[in-house]
């Protein structure tokens, strides 16, 4: 019985060379030079990340410190995630946070491009309140999902863990208490 022919080897770069000629390539780039690399034409793209990510922060937290003040018996349910917001603000504004998570709620101060908590009113009910910051959540975490993409190593990574958080925050607001 004849042995059929051998299978007909393609010319050109096989789909493992390629695969890893990818990876490579996306490691070098990596090491590369990239958007950081100018500094002395002014902020640097991780510089306006992290900027807009501890503005978006500060604005979420007065939005917490709004519906505090406007709605007293919802503080249990949202302390804890106030507090990790805080700790998104600190770390976003100097790198560390090392301050107690369980800081005082802060005074509403303006920022530019952010609504105020001062100027956003605060629903009458509870339950709107919470569906209230729960979309504000959602939709922080959407941003800085997206801004992730944009930006380099530990500062991607700092995004990422404040998305996923984000989506968690929304999660448990819209959730009924327990």
């Amino acid at each position: 019985m004849p042995y059929p022919p051998p299978p007909r080897t393609p010319s050109g770069p096989r789909r493992r060379s390629l695969l890893a000629s990818a990876a490579g390539a996306a490691l070098l780039a990596g090491c590369s030079a990239g958007p950081d690399s100018g500094r002395g034409e002014g902020p640097s793209v991780t510089d306006l990340a992290r900027a807009r990510a501890a503005q978006d922060s500060r604005g979420l937290l007065e939005r917490y410190d709004a519906v505090l003040a406007a709605h007293p018996g919802l503080a249990e349910r949202l302390r804890p995630l106030r507090a990790q917001v805080a700790a998104h603000l600190r770390v976003f504004t100097d790198g560390t946070a090392s301050t107690p998570a369980t800081s005082a709620p802060t005074k509403p101060t303006p920022t530019p491009g952010t609504s105020s908590a001062s100027t956003t009113p605060v629903p009458a009910s509870e339950k709107v309140a919470l569906a209230d910051l729960a979309a504000a959540e959602r939709t922080l975490a959407d941003w800085r999902a997206k801004d992730l993409l944009e930006v380099p190593g530990e500062l991607a990574r700092l995004l990422a863990s404040a998305a996923a958080a984000g989506a968690t925050h929304a999660y448990l607001l819209t959730k009924g208490p327990k």
